[in-house]
């Protein structure tokens, strides 16, 4: 399983749910998630895909951690299986 296989399971479910998994571009401001997930009822959370066992580069941490007080959830999505508990926290 790699990162490509994982974005492909987050976009298919994501849609499943109803909701949204837009790809995430901010030129200027490097290290921001990969997605930004949206559902019905004002629900945001943001999603750095990763290979399994791989971590967040520093960059990504700051970022986590800035959108965190921000108020808004960040997930690190590394398998099949955080992105059904992503799905679970977030629609089910």
């Amino acid at each position: 399983m790699n990162e490509v296989r994982i974005e492909q399971r987050l976009n298919k479910k994501v849609k499943e749910h109803g909701g949204l998994a837009l790809k995430l571009v901010s030129p200027g401001f490097a290290g921001v998630p990969d997605r930004l997930v949206l559902f019905n009822g004002s629900k945001v959370a943001f999603a750095e895909l990763k290979a399994p066992a791989k971590k967040l580069r520093a960059l990504q941490r700051k970022r986590k951690k800035q959108l965190e007080a921000l108020g808004f959830k960040v997930y690190k999505i590394d398998s099949y299986e955080a992105v059904d508990r992503m799905l679970e926290e977030m629609v089910l």
